[in-house]
This record gives C-alpha cells, sequence and structure tokens, in this order.
C-alpha cells in the first residue's frame, strides 16, 4: 500500500478558488482513485484550462479547456487517466493504480480571457 497526496491550493485572493478533495488517501495497488477539484470563480467566465500534474516528473498528466456550463463525461487523458467535468467540480479517475502513481497530485487552472 502507498499513498496519493493532493496538494491544496486556494488562488486569486477571492477572484478565483481551487480546491481538491481528498487531502490524502492510501490505495492498494490495482485500485481505482478518484481526485476531486472544485473551481470557484468570483466573476463570469467564458473558458479555463484545467491541468493535473503529478510531482517526480511526470509533468501534465492531463489537460483539458472547460466551460462553465457544459459537463464532459469522463474522456481518456492518459493510460489508465479519465477527466469528467460537472461544473464546478472536475475528477480525474484513476484505473488499477500501481506504485509509480505513488505522490502528489495538483489540480492547477486558469482563466482564459
Amino acid at each position: 500500500m502507498w499513498g496519493l497526496g493532493v496538494l491544496i491550493p486556494l488562488l486569486g485572493a477571492g477572484a478565483l478558488q481551487v480546491s481538491q478533495d481528498p487531502g490524502e488517501v492510501q490505495v492498494t495497488a490495482g485500485d481505482g482513485v478518484a481526485l476531486g477539484c472544485q473551481v470557484l470563480a468570483a466573476e463570469p467566465w467564458d473558458l479555463l484550462r484545467l491541468e493535473w500534474v503529478q510531482d517526480g516528473g511526470r509533468g501534465v498528466l492531463c489537460a483539458a479547456r472547460l466551460r462553465p456550463t457544459v459537463p464532459v463525461p469522463p474522456a481518456p487523458c492518459a493510460p489508465r487517466l479519465r477527466l469528467a467535468w460537472h461544473p464546478p467540480r472536475a475528477t480525474l479517475s484513476l484505473r488499477q493504480a500501481q506504485g509509480d502513481d505513488a505522490g502528489h497530485y495538483l489540480c492547477r487552472v486558469t482563466l482564459e480571457i
């Protein structure tokens, strides 16, 4: 068993709030896990770029451009990874976790104008 940690940023001094859950989870090899990212903006927006990144040199695991009211069904973004968007929440799902999946995951959000 090993752990997946989630970095929890709070960005934008009220303009944009990004929260992740769970804070930390223990996963056994072969299990699935879902990591959530909730995005709240003080002002209306048209498009945002959401990226899931992992420490340890793997870089961007999944990236998508999302609209505030348009859900996106789970879509593959890398082997064993799927991204879903049900505003205001994005979920990264990992199937069949392996040892090299251990680490910290960050949901990085940028509002595009």
